[in-house]
């Protein structure tokens, strides 16, 4: 079996505020253990360095929580461990979740020379109601003013990630957000919908959110406006300039293999003998602190139909879908188990087939849900 390319995931927790919608992994302190947990996270490495059986990481993704409320300092030691640890691809691509705060903004230089080659920076609106409502503790000036900082630090590949269909919003302030971003000439956004999620403060008090209609309304003459600026979506919630698509998220999409570590961390592993293997470390950050190096929470491997159920979930997000034999190598299955379900679907014209690759067509890609849960 040829193994998937591999990617490596970062998880740090803590975060000055947790927001009302956010259901991740993260953690209100005004402390942050910074060296115990870059000791912790770089030995976490040193376990699971075996699982790349021979491969070089292609991806690094360090995301929170806030990563950004770390020290440069601390993101270089980090990123020389990692090299001294596993193999990384000459070209690789290091990302980093970034707040807009001007505390942050300072240090984006510095991260960049730790070896951060790209940031997403967590911008939500340019709305200061919008920002408000959404509990984000930057401004929209913050927000214009860390996009600049962005590039001045020397980084030409960046995400600008926003939400739209918030509290109090029209197609007018969402297309004003878009605008606004823009006007940067990013070569990434992420642009989707505010989702409630259970076990978040607004799971508990539900905001008024926009009806459907309105929804819709956004939703079109946003994918106009991105289109307009060339942007192309390749992804439910993804659009880039040409070839400036986030390898990391798409190696998850394409269902290849990423190791995982710190606090709360999942990882899929994908074995020479056809095994696949999900697993997640230890959630809270006091208890992954003090694992003695048994940082590992959980593990399983996947049954035939849970390995084709994870393949399609993931693969059916990308507007080019997935080729027949990328299913059939990472998923370990023959297409024929899906054949019947693959054909009704085209008949709907929900999914169509050219030549190898199969994919949702503008109608399955609005009603993706349904296209999906076919499969699960």
């Amino acid at each position: 079996m040829q193994l998937p390319p591999l990617g490596l995931y970062i998880h740090l927790p803590w975060c000055e505020r947790k927001c009302p919608y956010c259901d991740f992994n993260s953690h209100e302190s005004a402390e942050i253990p910074e060296a115990a947990y870059i000791d912790a996270l770089l030995e976490d490495l040193r376990v699971d360095a075996l699982q790349a059986q021979g491969r070089a990481v292609q991806t690094l993704f360090i995301g929170g929580g806030t990563p950004s409320l770390f020290s440069a300092s601390a993101i270089r030691r980090l990123m020389q461990g990692i090299a001294q640890t596993i193999a990384l691809a000459p070209d690789l691509e290091a990302t980093m979740e970034a707040n807009p705060g001007s505390a942050e903004a300072e240090k984006f230089a510095g991260f960049r020379a730790a070896g951060i080659n790209r940031l997403s920076l967590g911008v939500q609106s340019f709305d200061d109601a919008r920002l408000k409502a959404l509990g984000r503790i930057h401004d929209r000036n913050q927000a214009l003013a860390a996009i600049a900082a962005v590039t001045e630090a020397g980084f030409d590949n960046f995400n600008i990630d926003l939400m739209h269909g918030l509290p109090g919003q029209d197609e007018a302030g969402a297309s004003s957000d878009l605008t606004t971003a823009l006007g940067f000439n990013p070569p990434h956004l992420s642009w989707y919908q505010l989702t409630i999620e259970p076990n978040t403060v607004f799971n508990k008090r539900p905001p008024t959110l926009p009806i459907e209609d309105a929804l819709a309304d956004i939703q079109d003459h946003g994918e106009a406006l991105l289109a307009e600026h060339g942007m192309q979506q390749y992804e439910v919630s993804a659009y880039s300039k040409p070839g400036q698509q986030c390898r990391h998220n798409l190696n998850y999409w394409s269902f290849g293999d990423y190791l995982g570590i710190g606090a709360g961390a999942h990882a899929k592993i994908s074995g020479e003998d056809g095994v696949i293997r999900r697993y997640a470390k230890t959630r809270g950050p006091a208890d992954y602190l003090n694992s003695d190096g048994n940082y590992m929470a959980n593990e399983r491997r996947l049954d035939a139909a849970e390995a084709t159920a994870e393949f399609m979930l993931y693969a059916l997000r990308l507007n080019n879908g997935f080729s027949i034999e990328s299913f059939e190598a990472r998923s370990g299955q023959e297409l024929a188990v899906i054949a019947d379900k693959l054909d009704s679907l085209m008949e709907r014209g929900l999914l169509e087939r050219n030549a190898n690759q199969i994919r949702p067509t503008a109608l399955g890609r609005r009603f993706l849900d349904s296209v999906i849960g076919e499969f699960l």
